[in-house]
């Protein structure tokens, strides 16, 4: 039967799909710059256009998701700013494969063809993530979405360019810099993504025209044939006499001299010595640089090697090339020695290829100008706040230690450099729109750069280009700075840290105050999540199986704040199981109002006891949960707000006042009513950031009972935040009712101490001192009875319990439960000896394994710790079963 319109059971996508329609079509997302409202803002992480939903994205987009619309309650005017990326790499990829299966490359089609192709497909796919993004409920301001190549961002993109370069900040230059061969394009140091491995270390003898020779040491044989040098430290007395003199380098002749350099040789690697190739290392390249020696590219972009590396060598793979050198040298006789050798080896973040320290002439920034703003603010106005906040001291130690960022690459997708060349006289020329003429030598033909700028380029530019930056508009003068970036820390180089250069460059402020960093998701084996593992499951079919409001609930519910997220979809059944109970709960509290009620002003002093307990829970709760909000503390309050709506709420107060629900003519009976739908109200406006859709639902149904008095708004997104009211809460009420669940539980204690079966009745007698413990108990007795499955009698004072009965004392009551028409007590006995004769050889062997000398110095702390808490669980158990056993023997005789 349907209530109010509220089916039995809860079916999520029905409610899903309407309520976002009815919030998209009446704007309920959108914000615009008001006088009368305090701005707050988010720019999300930009998602790629080839992107689908994972569970990362879950994660981080339910948390901003619960910031924007906490928010959007408290009144702010609330912009939460969605867009996609470009994805240079990533994107051109994907198309290139496209024509391939038409036999067809880019170099085909041609550069502006192919662009047109990316477009294209663009449009037809590219917002497939944005579509997801809307089943999870995102409120995002879906009206100013942008998108990273998008005319106005572009603009953005070109100015940024251009202003740097006018500045000296922006520079091209020949340096080592990480080629992906693969990829064909220069990546960034954070693109180079480093991975242990196991390799050898070969010492490889370099005669000397002098005489005798040098031994060095090396982990890359193939690039020895564009060595220039080979290098010692100065103070290294084992080659203080090879200084200055000339090597011989293997297999090809080549006349090099021996250099001394105390900044970069390291004594204690290898022999000490070690050969100089300033094509093929960013160090070699520096020594390089400061003896002069020669550049010598024997590496190619494909990664075989070149003309330059010999006639025996040239096209070879540059792996099948290092084979081919170790086994020459071999034969001749200068491999000294062979040693296994572990060392960190970058590869592509993109397609996990072995990257080529690769000599090249790339488009640069200058980023020591730029990071000195970044640590002024950090030292003076500890900007940003990170939460985490161990993560300030990664991000310090980033820019105190950073390189200038290699921002060309090789490809056709993406904002091309906007640098013209004269075709005469070569003159570089940084321009909006290409050059009518050369404005040094006059001629009229300048061809534009090749390459493209890094993806993360026009990210930086994100939370102003979005607002319409270069334009002073009204968005940017109301919402910028923003207030707060939620993000993944794996991209806290390549984006957050570089939105807080141009933020300060560009717009001389902080781009935001305070950055959310959470965690990477694995799976319970500790896993990262992913697709080629086999255990990333798919968002959109957990959706479909449990909701959305389960699974945003549940992965916010099993994210503590710092640590990885352990996830498998049994977790998410906590979120529907929550689901189902605000449904029932909601539902059943709905069904038993009568009308229009008066707004609550607080618990009254002629209210019954669990009236006020139920209302100063709900305070403490309010206040629980905007505490931790404050903090970020979104599992902290998922936690709160589960254990107030499922324990307090529904397994106490809702099973407490059913009996004056259902009489309600009575002045009682109304005001149970008008506290539960108070409560209910009140939870629902609090879960919402987290569950928006069964929300909404619900609190849609309180307008048939919403005071006359009060305006309400069309959507609980609109209701006012739930703000704590420190005078609701009243301890001693609290302490009072803990009391009367503490009985209660010991009551049930006593049921399962004793095995006695559910469908038999038990009768407690009891006694108190306490006058106001004695009131409620009788007002609360109908209702405990049930919840028990007890009978309870009062005892006055000198009265004896029954013969037989077994005996709790909880603080200011005591109370007998009379077990021989319930149980077979001879056979208990017997019972509990054999369970307390386990329980104490049990507890002996974990002694004994606890003052084992070896055992305690070999054992891991936390098998240690394990046996300690058997301990502690055996020591308690067996002192439970003796006292059970000691009552039952002296309630028979």
């Amino acid at each position: 039967m349907e209530v109010l319109g509220l089916s039995p059971q809860y079916n999520p996508k029905p409610v899903e799909d309407r309520w976002y329609a009815f919030w998209e079509e009446n704007g309920l997302f959108h914000a615009e710059p008001r006088a009368d409202r305090k701005p707050f803002s988010i720019v999300i992480p930009p998602p790629n256009i080839t992107g689908i939903l994972h569970m990362g994205h879950v994660l981080n987009n339910t948390l901003q998701d619960i910031v924007i619309r906490s928010k959007r309650m408290q009144g702010y005017e609330t912009l939460w700013m969605p867009g996609t990326d470009h994805a240079g790499i990533g994107t051109q990829v994907v198309v290139e494969r496209m024509l391939a299966k038409q036999g067809l490359s880019r170099h085909d089609i041609g550069r502006e063809r192919f662009v047109e192709e990316v477009w294209k497909w663009r449009e037809q796919y590219g917002r497939t993530i944005v579509i997801q993004l809307k089943r999870l409920g995102c409120s995002c301001d879906w009206a100013r979405e942008r998108f990273t190549m998008d005319e106005g961002l572009s603009r953005a993109v070109l100015t940024v360019f251009i202003t740097l370069y006018r500045k000296g900040l922006i520079y091209r230059g020949h340096r080592i810099i990480n080629w992906c061969p693969r990829c064909h394009t220069a990546l960034s140091s954070e693109e180079a993504i480093p991975q242990e491995e196991t390799g050898s270390l070969w010492v490889i003898r370099y005669p000397l025209r002098e005489g005798g020779y040098i031994a060095v040491a090396t982990t890359r044989p193939e690039t020895m044939l564009g060595d220039s040098g080979v290098a010692v430290h100065p103070d290294d007395p084992r080659h203080a006499g090879l200084i200055a003199k000339t090597a011989i380098l293997p297999l090809v002749g080549r006349e090099i001299p021996v250099v001394a350099d105390a900044e970069l040789v390291d004594p204690a690697f290898g022999t000490g010595a070690v050969k100089v190739t300033p094509a093929h290392d960013p160090n070699d390249f520096i020594m390089g640089q400061r003896h002069d020696l020669a550049q010598i590219i024997v590496i190619g972009e494909d990664g075989r090697m070149t003309a330059q590396a010999g006639a025996a060598y040239a096209g070879m793979d540059r792996f099948e090339c290092r084979k081919a050198v170790v086994a020459a040298l071999e034969a001749q006789g200068l491999l000294e020695k062979v040693e296994p050798h572990t060392r960190a080896v970058p590869h592509c973040q993109r397609c996990d290829t072995t990257l080529e320290p690769l000599l090249s002439r790339q488009w640069f920034a200058r980023m020591k100008p730029l990071a000195g703003r970044l640590l002024t603010a950090l030292d003076q106005e500890n900007i940003p706040r990170f939460t985490p906040d161990h993560w300030v001291k990664t991000y310090r130690h980033w820019l105190e230690n950073i390189e200038d960022w290699c921002i060309s690459r090789q490809l056709w997708w993406g904002h091309r450099i906007p640098v013209w060349y004269c075709t005469s006289c070569g003159k570089e020329h940084a321009a909006v729109s290409t050059p009518e003429r050369c404005d040094t030598c006059g001629h009229d033909t300048l061809r534009q750069d090749e390459n493209v700028l890094d993806t993360w380029f026009s990210s930086a530019l994100w939370p102003f280009s979005t607002m319409g930056w270069p334009d002073d508009t009204a968005e940017l003068r109301y919402f910028y700075p923003t207030s707060v970036l939620v993000t993944a820390h794996d991209i806290l180089f390549f984006w957050v840290a570089r939105m807080m250069m141009m933020g300060y460059e560009f717009m001389g402020d902080r781009p935001f105050a305070d950055v959310y960093l959470n965690n990477l998701l694995r799976d319970t084996k500790g896993r990262k999540l992913s697709k080629s593992l086999g255990n990333s499951p798919d968002p959109l079919d957990v959706m479909d199986k449990y909701g959305v409001d389960a699974l945003r609930f549940a992965i916010t519910h099993i994210a503590p704040q710092g640590q990885d997220v352990y996830y498998d979809n049994e977790r998410v059944e906590i979120g529907r199981h929550f689901a189902n109970k605000l449904w029932n709960a909601g539902r059943f509290v709905l069904m038993n109002q009568t009308g229009r009620i008066e707004p609550l002003a607080g618990p009254e002093p002629e209210d019954d006891l669990w009236d006020r307990w139920i209302l100063s829970r709900l305070a403490g709760a309010t206040a629980h949960v905007n505490r931790a909000f404050d903090r970020y503390g979104f599992q902290e309050a998922s936690h709160a707000l589960y254990d107030f709506f499922w324990h307090d709420y529904c397994d106490w107060y809702l099973e407490i006042i059913k009996s004056r629900l259902y009489d309600r003519e009575t002045a009682s009976g109304r005001r149970a009513v008008q506290v539960a739908l108070w409560t209910l109200e009140r939870t629902l406006r609090l879960l919402h950031p987290y569950m928006p859709f069964i929300t909404e639902e619900l609190w849609s149904h309180t307008a048939l009972f919403w005071p006359t008095s009060d305006p309400r708004p069309t959507s609980i997104m609109h209701a006012a935040w739930p703000e704590p009211i420190p005078a609701w809460i009243d301890p001693e009420v609290e302490n009072q009712v803990l009391l009367l669940q503490s009985f209660t539980g010991a009551v049930r204690e006593v049921r399962a101490d004793f095995r006695i079966h559910p469908s038999k009745q038990m009768t407690v007698f009891y006694r108190t001192h306490a006058a106001w413990l004695e009131k409620a108990l009788h007002s609360s007795q109908t209702a405990m009875e049930r919840i028990a499955s007890i009978r309870l009698h009062a005892l006055s004072n000198g009265s004896v319990p029954p013969h037989g009965s077994v005996s709790r004392v909880l603080h200011d009551i005591e109370f007998f439960a009379p077990l021989a028409d319930l149980i077979d007590i001879a056979a208990e006995i017997e019972r509990l000896a054999k369970e307390r004769e386990r329980v104490l050889g049990e507890l002996e062997k974990v002694v004994e394994r606890l003052s084992n000398a070896l055992f305690m110095e070999r054992a891991p702390a936390d098998v240690v710790e394990r046996e300690h808490d058997k301990q502690r669980r055996y020591g308690d158990l067996l002192a439970r079963l003796s006292d059970n056993l000691d009552m039952l023997v002296t309630s028979r005789s």
